[in-house]
């Protein structure tokens, strides 16, 4: 219990010290520290996740930092990628989805080791770009339950021009409605058995650690702590992607076994 606890604390707090990244955290804590299956863990994740960007976007909400076009034009996407993820989802073992969990890990631990611009300097890209950048997180979010807020802050900023202030308020909502539609496609019509103490459990001390961790973020370098914790992921990631490797290529086998026109059929009498 209590490293699920400090786990939940270490989630709000890299979301509140970096804006991105907590939620990438939220399946191995489930997973490894509470003891969920890879499913189970992916579907929890999403209504943790949710929970945590809704509450922490509503600063952002009373400050009128959330641009409303980016939440059309990227988070309207999203929702149609995060249906199709989900659907991908149903049919893949939880191995394959730890495997894929595990390369986005790595994915986002170099996206975090490079300086994010504090200005928006950059020109606002055509919609259609901004459209598909949203639909291919939409399909992250379904298919392995992460906000990719390390994939959004960017997106925002070098698409559509934001500020940073800006393209992390707007990052928590395209996150809170991803989330939200994620976890109510793979709850609808599926007999997954939620832990809704754990839920409640991780949300409300993540909750709390977000608000800690907005608070002590003028303390620390953003650099450096984007570094640190780009280097946390590689270890956890390469963890997951060597544990669940094995798995993943071992239920692969089978299944070409099974659907193998040479594989030998077993007649019963």
């Amino acid at each position: 219990m209590v490293l699920t606890i400090l786990g939940a604390l270490l989630i709000g707090l890299s979301l509140g010290l970096l804006g991105s990244g907590g939620s990438i955290l939220t399946v191995p804590v489930l997973v490894y520290l509470v003891g969920e299956s890879g499913k189970t863990a992916i579907v929890e994740s999403l209504a943790i996740v949710g929970l945590i960007a809704l509450v922490g976007a509503m600063p952002y909400l009373k400050k009128r930092c959330i641009d409303g076009r980016a939440v059309l034009f990227f988070g309207g996407p999203g929702l149609l990628g995060t249906s199709l993820g989900t659907l991908l989802s149903h049919g893949m073992p939880a191995a394959l989805q730890l495997l894929i969990f595990a390369v986005v890990m790595l994915i986002a631990a170099v996206r975090m080791f490079q300086p994010m611009s504090e200005q928006a300097a950059h020109p606002a890209r055509p919609w259609w770009q901004v459209a598909l950048a949203g639909l291919g997180v939409g399909v992250l979010t379904g298919v392995v339950g992460v906000g990719g807020g390390f994939l959004i802050l960017p997106a925002l900023v070098l698409l559509l021009g934001l500020g940073m202030s800006q393209a992390v308020g707007t990052s928590l909502v395209i996150i809170a409605l991803n989330s939200a539609l994620g976890f109510v496609l793979h709850t609808a019509g599926q007999d997954t058995a939620l832990h809704w103490p754990v839920i409640g459990l991780i949300a409300g001390i993540g909750i709390l650690g977000s608000l800690l961790g907005a608070r002590l973020s003028g303390l620390f370098s953003p650099l450096t702590l984007r570094r640190s914790f780009a280097g946390f992921l590689v270890l956890l990631g390469s963890y997951i992607l060597v544990t669940s490797l094995p798995h993943a290529l071992q239920g692969t086998a089978q299944r070409a076994a099974a659907v193998s026109p040479l594989s030998p059929t077993v007649k019963l009498p």
